[in-house]
């Protein structure tokens, strides 16, 4: 199979095309908030149940708005993305700050937040002592189960990766916060990203939740929350399969009555921090073409490139692609789909069939609600193309205008 439908009509797709220039990402809204709702009901049994939105994904207020909206908290890793939420008016529970190698603003900025705080390092309470900054109500830290699981190609082999505190430390890191007095507690962890196993998660949840109870069984302690963290992949290839939310919730729930129920533990909250599920598939890359080239192979150059999408060059990650108006004429060709930096990683496709294509024609790439936009860069002086919402009441709406040349060129400070 080499089709996959467009999440938008192309009708509408083409108007947008006209109506700003390319290259830009445009969003659905509509499936944006399904998305949401489908997630809310597979956890319908969770006590609180609540997703924190990956604001790395897409840092962009009208679809933060949109998520919080539906129910959403915002998952925060930087001091602009807590700033983010403190202006649209997101405190408190409503975030949830996880980041590592973590300076003393963003702590000092999330804290009078109110927002939940899961530290990378359990030393991170000393140093804060040391810094007279006063701890949050709730500590929670990030569990790295090292050798005893597998990571994936994105966020690599647990025991290999920088985030997380060891079992060990995790004890350690309780035991001093109770020594405190501290009473409320969290855990999380997140060992994967763009995970398509449904089982994956599960083995998570157990493994997390049997943390729970050991750390509970050692130390008395109750969880006010366990975050189970995020990472469900979605089908970026066409032969790709859905995950089966149903199936990683039922899966969650019967390891929550194994070790939480089971144990006489007062029942957490579960929490995840789903980004690209959310938005990912709802989001794409509209680009025009500009050049074809014949040299060892055959090459399509487009007004974007790698730094409007840098999942293709940097994790040589598969996007689809389609082009408008030509759904039904056969993919006898073969191309590169290229932008026009000096890098040859530039490339959105290499040897993908595609159908004939000529200058002009306008190209769809998929699946870039999630990690495209947000990861755009400025290297050969390229500017961050716009973003543009298609709402749920048909509207194309800008939503992020592209950057020009004095944007780029305001930081410098000229001696001239």
């Amino acid at each position: 199979m080499n089709t996959k439908p467009l999440p938008i009509d192309a009708a509408v797709i083409a108007a947008a095309a006209t109506q700003y220039p390319t290259p830009f990402h445009l969003y659905d809204e509509v499936g944006i908030r399904h998305a949401v709702q489908r997630l809310n009901a597979a956890f319908a049994w969770v006590p609180q149940f609540r997703n924190y939105f990956a604001v790395k994904a897409l840092p962009n207020p009208a679809i933060l708005k949109m998520v919080v909206a539906e129910g959403c908290g915002l998952d925060c890793s930087s001091f602009t993305e807590l700033f983010m939420a403190a202006r649209m008016g997101v405190r408190d529970d409503a975030i949830m700050f996880t980041s590592n190698n973590t300076p003393l603003d963003e702590y000092r900025m999330a804290l009078k937040l109110g927002s939940f705080i899961n530290f990378d390092d359990v030393d991170h309470l000393n140093w804060l002592d040391a810094q007279k900054v006063r701890w949050p109500e709730v500590i929670s830290f990030r569990y790295n189960p090292g050798a005893e699981r597998e990571g994936n190609t994105i966020i690599g082999r647990p025991a290999e990766a920088k985030f997380g505190a060891t079992r060990a430390q995790l004890l350690q890191g309780y035991a001093m916060a109770q020594a405190r007095g501290v009473t409320r507690f969290g855990l999380h962890t997140m060992i994967a990203s763009n995970e398509r196993n449904a089982d994956y998660f599960v083995t998570t949840a157990d493994m997390l939740f049997a943390v729970a109870a050991e750390m509970h069984q050692q130390l008395g302690i109750e969880f006010e929350y366990i975050n189970l963290g995020g990472g469900i992949g979605i089908p970026y290839h066409p032969d790709d399969q859905t995950v089966d939310l149903e199936r990683v919730s039922a899966g969650v729930e019967a390891a929550y009555q194994r070790h939480i129920v089971a144990n006489g533990m007062r029942p957490p909250r579960v929490m995840l921090e789903c980004g690209r599920v959310i938005t990912g598939p709802y989001g794409m890359l509209v680009t025009r073409v500009r050049h074809a080239k014949t040299t060892y192979r055959n090459y399509i150059g487009v007004d974007a490139s790698m730094a409007d999408l840098m999942r293709p060059g940097m994790y040589g990650a598969y996007h689809h692609i389609s082009v408008l108006g030509k759904a039904d004429v056969p993919a006898s060709e073969i191309y590169d789909v290229v932008g026009s930096l000096c890098e040859n990683n530039d490339k959105f496709a290499i040897n993908r069939a595609l159908p004939p294509i000529d200058a002009g024609d306008v190209l769809v790439i998929h699946d870039t609600g999630a990690h495209g936009r947000a990861m755009g860069f400025n290297y050969n002086g390229k500017l961050r193309c716009a973003e543009v919402l298609h709402t749920s009441a048909g509207e194309l709406k800008l939503i992020r205008r592209a950057e020009t040349l004095d944007d780029y060129l305001a930081t410098i400070i000229d001696e001239d």
